[in-house]
């Protein structure tokens, strides 16, 4: 079996990541959902109202990651990964947390394995935010969590190719 070849889609929070892998999975494509709006949504229906202020946070995005990475490895070798785990230590040293043992591990394994593409698709910013239950970020904050998660992918050797919004909105298609 060949490595699968995983790429990611990054950038600040709401600028269309969620959006463009719906849009490639209506193409078809195997892409693999982002993990903090999951932990976030099942937080809060157990009643916490913000769960990314709780210890444990990184930690369990870091395991629905790996979870869903291991799941699509086994339905094909070409992948399309909203966020990856270099996006949680990017959550995690924007929320000023330490890199608990399952991000750890969960680094050590991609950096060792090699597992995403080093040509990372950054996704840039639409000019506003539209705030929802799980995404409690203004305008100015997610530009600067975009900065943060340049810094980390950079950081570990990826690079990264800007995709403006301008670029994403083209007349008549869907």
């Amino acid at each position: 079996m060949t490595q699968p070849r995983r790429y990611v889609l990054t950038g600040g929070p709401g600028v269309g990541k969620t959006t463009l892998i719906q849009a490639l999975r209506r193409r078809g494509h195997l892409v693999v959902r982002e993990a903090a709006t999951d932990v976030i949504a099942a937080r809060q229906a157990q009643g916490c109202a913000e769960p990314w202020r709780e210890p444990e946070f990184v930690d369990a995005v870091a395991r629905l990651q790996h979870r869903r990475r291991i799941a699509a490895d086994a339905e094909g070798d070409l992948q399309i990964h909203d966020r990856s785990p270099l996006c949680t230590l990017a959550l995690a040293r924007h929320l000023g947390r330490p890199v608990g043992p399952d991000l750890a591990a969960e680094l050590d394994r991609i950096v060792r394995q090699r597992s995403y593409q080093r040509l990372v698709f950054l996704i840039g910013p639409l000019g506003f935010v539209t705030r929802t239950a799980a995404r409690q970020i203004g305008y100015a904050e997610s530009l600067a969590f975009a900065r943060v998660h340049e810094q980390v992918y950079a950081a570990y050797g990826h690079r990264l190719v800007d995709v403006p919004a301008g670029a994403r909105c083209t007349s008549g298609s869907r």
